[in-house]
């Protein structure tokens, strides 16, 4: 158990098995931990504003509006519109190993402020839109600077720091911009914004459509009519990332789906997604999913299997 785990489990009270909740609050957000120790099923949640959910041990099953039903784990973060119902599954939980969850709840009048600084102050420039926090749900996967992050939200909650309202302030800021930066990335890419509005989107609309192809940063600068170190700098305030981290990202979500609706060799596939060397494949795959193409392709059998029988009890493949 960590640090911050330990010393929240000392101070806080248990008042009932299923999603006890401990509320610490600040100025601009509210941090909610809520801990389960007996399996159970169906259980609802919501809340009145938005809110960032971000698991810390245990598993969930998570059935949202509009989406599938999907396993929850630690190292994973969802972000709730307001007043978004979750009903929760439980498959796992006990006394000695319970499911443990923060939702931290941020003012809207926080994510006003913060989103209208963002939209001045990014390089894109879409007509007649701007970027929104309170869209829909997103499923965060292993973002690493998002569950830093919250982390650090965390620790401050449970310190004695005279300025805590002040570093969770500036913490929350910083949160909301990584999520609208996440969110950038998914507005991009959906249809209702017009690529040829603005070069950044037109840049992800070239790459999508030419993943196999030989792509590098000097290509798209000359695409988006840019010197080479302004296109690198503009893409990455714009999408949150490098040009080929976000390229690598988008093959190897091209390789997921020959990986679950395949058999191909992994090598071919890798050639398929634009990859010409199997073991730079295999090192971005593992970076970005956190398991083998391997271990993948076995978790999408066995999710498969449970579609299937409507069984959600089997445990996470290593």
């Amino acid at each position: 158990m960590n640090a911050n785990l330990l010393k929240h489990q000392s101070s806080r009270k248990l008042n009932t098995l299923i999603e006890n909740r401990t509320i610490y609050s600040a100025d601009f957000a509210e941090l909610n931990v809520f801990e389960t120790h007996i399996v159970a099923e169906k259980v609802d949640l919501q809340f009145g504003f938005p809110v960032i959910a971000s698991m810390l041990s245990g598993k969930k099953i998570m059935h949202l509006k509009n989406k599938e039903a999907f396993e929850f784990f630690p190292g994973e973060s969802v972000v709730l519109q307001a007043n978004e119902k979750m009903t929760i599954d439980f498959p796992i939980a006990s006394v000695k190993s319970p499911t443990r969850c923060l939702a931290l709840g941020i003012s809207p009048d926080k994510i006003r402020e913060t989103v209208e600084l963002f939209n001045e102050n990014t390089r894109i420039e879409i007509e007649n839109d701007t970027y929104n926090f309170d869209e829909s749900s997103i499923h965060l996967n292993n973002n690493v600077q998002v569950q830093f992050i919250l982390d650090r939200i965390f620790t401050t909650f449970l310190g004695s720091d005279k300025a805590k309202d002040a570093l969770v302030d500036l913490m929350v800021k910083e949160l909301i911009i990584r999520l609208l930066q996440t969110g950038a990335k998914s507005m991009l890419l959906d249809n209702s914004i017009l690529f040829d509005n603005n070069r950044m989107a037109f840049i992800v609309k070239y790459m999508r459509e030419h993943l196999t192809e030989n792509i590098n940063v000097n290509k798209l600068a000359d695409k988006a009519c840019m010197s080479t170190s302004n296109f690198h700098r503009t893409f990455k305030n714009t999408l949150g990332e490098s040009p080929i981290d976000f390229l690598n990202g988008e093959r190897i979500k091209f390789a997921k789906n020959l990986i679950q609706n395949t058999s191909g060799r992994f090598s071919d596939i890798a050639f398929k997604a634009g990859f010409n060397n199997t073991s730079y494949f295999n090192r971005q795959f593992k970076r970005l999913e956190k398991i083998t193409p391997n271990q993948f392709r076995n978790m999408a059998r066995v999710k498969g299997e449970r579609r299937k029988t409507g069984d959600w009890s089997i445990n996470r493949i290593s």
